[in-house]
């Protein structure tokens, strides 16, 4: 009797699954071969696609090798131009406008391998897309598709003669002719949808797949509004006591935005410092580690405010000793679930390394809260620009400055800058100073602050962009509601639109981390 044959080695193994960082420089090779002469991915592209939506990215493997993807995003259709171009639909291929509310899935890319044509590869990548649409009950797939064949005949038809010759099976496209067999029905016909691409002679068929299984929500519709009530404090630093009058203060603050139906409690940089005014210790560099023993009260503090006032505290910033005996400015999230998050500053003032040692961190945080993407970016970090931007590219929609500055100058230093971000980026940025004096603590002893609630400068926003302020150098509050649909479709259709109009071709922003 013969041995058994081994059918393990005769196997080849084909999976569709969700890209991963890992897979990037493959699929970067492949598109060279698949689109020749055509402006490729840039590693950042595909970078952009898996941190904004990386459910929607699919590739196609064969014995551990790559030989297809395709990527998409989420958009409302009805929400663009008829004639809009593929720059238009994917904000230059970084995909920053998807919108996990909307009702379409967009197709912005379809590629296989030349060498493994015609084992339905394309199939499974745009099935993988379908049963996706099915899972996020999207009402449709929308696709621009290219019609490479096109150039043989421009002389002959017309772009709409061509389509409707291979729609009738008269002529053959590799890319309509696919995708009419996937289900896809054409809804007309783009001008100018890809630049670079000569063989389409620049059209796109736009193709829509409907998904039968789509279930309207009653709770489903156009958004006329998504506001977001912010309280900004401006605190007073008075000499206290004990740890006890700092937590009455703090709670009492907590208490008026809970009141004011806030979704958002936002306290000044380094307000801790007031700690000092009772601790007897006039060496700044060992009151500030005496400050750090409080770390835990302070967090204990903050998180049952936040759950028990059911408003979600940007806690200024703190000063905090780690496990590598450095001293860090650490701003926390303190969620209204309970849940905590934490921002270290990241550029360190010369009085901060001057004065008390402070170390610096090194990640720009985005963090999810019940009000959407926000960030946090305290004091000096507001004056660097590429971190709002780097901020605002991983969905940031709010950025919150806790800040504490002894001048005016200083003071303007951080307005003007916090104003600029929100222009540059289209979002809303807030910032809460303390005010008062400690005179008795060194590098604490004067305060300057005027703190304000920032919006785009457009017609939609508050006159000046301005959405509130307070008067400066006074202890009070700041009651601001902000919208974020109004912010979405200002990045839509605002009289400018600067992230849609970066040049990624000119410069761009790397972050290392």
């Amino acid at each position: 009797m013969s041995e058994e044959l081994d059918l393990h080695k005769f196997e080849k193994k084909l999976i569709i699954r969700n890209i991963e960082h890992k897979d990037i420089d493959a699929i970067l090779e492949m598109q060279l071969l698949c689109f020749p002469g055509m402006s490729p991915w840039k590693r950042e592209h595909l970078e952009s696609h898996l941190s904004i939506f990386p459910e929607g990215q699919f590739c196609a493997e064969f014995d551990g090798r790559i030989i297809g993807s395709c990527s998409s995003l989420i958009i409302n259709f009805d929400e663009y131009d008829d004639r809009h171009s593929w720059d238009d639909v994917t904000d230059n291929g970084y995909i920053t406008n998807h919108n996990p509310d909307g009702y379409n899935l967009y197709g912005i890319e379809v590629m296989v391998h030349p060498e493994f044509r015609r084992m339905k590869i394309g199939h499974r990548l745009y099935e993988a897309r379908k049963e996706l649409a099915r899972q996020l009950n999207l009402k449709s797939i929308i696709i621009g598709g290219r019609i490479p064949n096109y150039h043989k005949f421009a002389d002959e038809y017309t772009p709409r003669e061509y389509v409707q010759e291979v729609i009738l099976h008269k002529l053959y496209d590799p890319v309509l002719s696919f995708q009419l067999l996937n289900e896809f029905s054409l809804m007309r016909i783009n001008p100018n949808y890809l630049p670079d691409d000569k063989q389409s002679g620049k059209y796109a068929t736009l193709m829509e797949w409907n998904n039968i299984d789509y279930l309207p929500k009653t709770n489903r519709f156009f958004k006329t509004s998504q506001p977001v009530r912010i309280c900004v404090v401006q605190y007073m630093m008075r000499q206290i006591s004990s740890f006890d009058d700092f937590a009455n203060q703090v709670e009492y603050f907590t208490d008026v935005a809970s009141d004011a139906g806030a979704d958002f409690a936002v306290f000044p940089e380094i307000f801790t410092t007031q700690l000092m005014s009772f601790l007897s210790e006039r060496s700044p560099s060992m009151a500030v580690r005496k400050i750090t023993e409080f770390t835990e009260p302070f967090i204990e503090l903050f998180t049952d405010l936040a759950v028990r006032y059911n408003v979600n505290i940007i806690g200024g910033s703190h000063f905090v000793m780690e496990d590598d005996d450095n001293i860090y400015n650490i701003s926390y999230l303190f969620r209204r679930d309970g849940t905590i998050e934490k921002q270290y500053k990241i550029h360190i003032t010369p009085n901060e390394r001057k004065w008390w040692g402070i170390s610096p961190g090194d990640q720009v945080e985005v963090f999810d809260t019940d009000c959407g993407k926000i960030a946090i970016q305290i004091c000096y970090d507001i004056e660097f620009p590429e971190l709002a931007r780097i901020a605002t590219d991983k969905g940031a929609k709010i950025i919150f400055t806790p800040f504490c500055t002894e001048d005016r100058q200083g003071y303007l230093r951080v307005r003007y800058c916090a104003q600029a971000r929100a222009v540059e980026n289209q979002i809303y940025t807030v910032i809460s100073g303390t005010v008062g004096n400690l005179p008795q603590t060194e590098n604490m002893d004067i305060q300057y602050a005027q703190s304000g609630i920032f919006a785009p400068s457009d017609f939609e926003f508050a006159r000046d962009g301005i959405v509130g302020e307070t008067n400066p150098n006074i202890e009070m509050v700041l009651i601001g509601d902000v919208d974020l649909e109004i912010l979405r479709r200002q990045r839509q259709s605002g009289t400018v639109n600067q992230l849609r109009d970066r040049r990624h071709d000119v410069y761009k922003i790397h972050y290392k981390k």
